[in-house]
């Protein structure tokens, strides 16, 4: 299932999106979110969108930089912007946008705009994790694990769709997600580096969560942050 996330102010405009899009992914399962401002959107933004259609024009942020705040929070998301400010857009390769729409909407245009946006998703797809929990197995996307805990002989799949647990050890796990930015903060927790917020002292913050950073770790856990967003060594 598709999941994504209109940010526009103008009702009638987010309302033909939403119909666009219905009428795109008729044959599979969509949802969509709707915002009306930047801050909204922004605000426990936890990484769970495939597509964001983003006007340049709000009341509270425009959309540029709320897309630059965004790519602070989430590498991967589809960007797309919809506007009447084609001249603004174009700069939209400075925030990673994957295309620009420009208003007034017609499907013809949308759907060529979606329809790139759809192979870009499949070409990215997520690798997934399968977990065996008490009455069966569930299938994880990598990329909605904020992080992986271990109590006693428990792991916790801490997600942003909620917690799955399951028994085994938390060094197989580092070792099959290694290749895919997971890394240890400390004994117990294998920290997905997207939803990295901050680091503050010897604590690292994953999205509200406050996670500790042991001595030992601390230094091989802050280079591959560093890695991770691009500052090099």
């Amino acid at each position: 299932m598709k999941n994504i996330a209109i940010v526009e102010d103008d009702c009638a405009a987010a309302e033909q999106i939403s119909v666009f899009l219905e009428k795109f992914f008729a044959e599979e399962p969509v949802h969509v979110n709707r915002f009306t401002a930047s801050i909204q959107f922004l605000t426990n933004y936890k990484g769970e969108y495939d597509i964001v259609f983003m006007d340049i024009e709000l009341p509270d942020l425009n959309g540029m930089e709320t897309a630059r705040k965004l790519r602070e929070l989430d590498k991967k998301v589809a960007i797309i912007f919809v506007t009447n400010m084609a001249q603004f857009a174009v700069k939209g390769y400075e925030v990673g946008a994957l295309d620009f729409i420009v208003k007034p909407l017609t499907y013809y245009n949308f759907a060529l705009k979606l329809k790139r946006a759809a192979e870009y998703l499949r070409a990215n797809e997520d690798a997934k994790v399968f977990v065996h929990v008490d009455d069966g197995f569930v299938t994880i996307n990598l990329s909605d694990i904020r992080y992986v805990e271990i109590i006693k002989h428990k792991i916790i799949y801490h997600t942003v769709h909620g917690d799955y647990h399951t028994y085994g050890t938390l060094k197989k796990i580092e070792e099959s997600l290694a290749e895919h930015h997971f890394i240890r903060c400390n004994y117990c927790y294998l920290v997905n580096l997207r939803y990295v917020t901050s680091v503050r002292g010897f604590t690292a913050y994953v999205g509200e969560e406050e996670l500790q950073i042991s001595h030992p770790r601390r230094k091989e856990f802050l280079h591959a942050l560093n890695d991770y967003f691009g500052g090099g060594c």
